[in-house]
């Protein structure tokens, strides 16, 4: 197993797809999560994948059912006040990049669970910010 991961909405909706035949459609991005030791999904992310999988009700609800089944490595994680705080200050103290809010509070959890893992498709925005206290701290991008 690896690392513990924060997942954002791109990288996780990549880790899922499939082909028609069952394959992983980005295999590099499912062993990312597959082999993570805990996948951390922040609430905003799942309403996100929520939105893009509108036309795939039964994938969505296969999803939800895993990320709240005890017995996964996933973690659903509500964002604190604290959170939705912090994922403001990076929007605006990195506004070159439109961060917003969701990819804010990945950012915000990251940093306060101190787990920078972050599975994404968004590398130019995640591979730009910083976070901790002295916004020093490099986020490592996956996959």
């Amino acid at each position: 197993m690896s690392p513990p991961i924060v997942v954002d909405t791109g990288g996780l909706l990549r880790a899922l797809a499939g082909t028609r035949r069952g394959r992983p459609s980005f295999p590099d991005y499912e062993k990312a999560l597959t082999s993570a030791s805990l996948v951390i999904v922040p609430g905003p992310v799942l309403a996100e994948v929520d939105y893009f999988l509108r036309d795939n009700r039964a994938a969505m609800r296969r999803l939800v059912a895993e990320i709240f089944d005890p017995r996964t490595r996933y973690e659903y994680e509500l964002p604190l006040p604290s959170d939705i705080v912090r994922a403001l200050e990076l929007d605006a103290k990195f506004s070159g990049l439109d961060l917003g809010l969701v990819d804010g509070t990945v950012a915000a959890v990251a940093e306060r669970r101190r787990i920078f893992r972050i599975l994404t498709t968004d590398r130019r925005d995640f591979g730009a910010i910083r976070v901790g206290a002295s916004l020093t701290q490099p986020l490592e991008l996956l996959p």
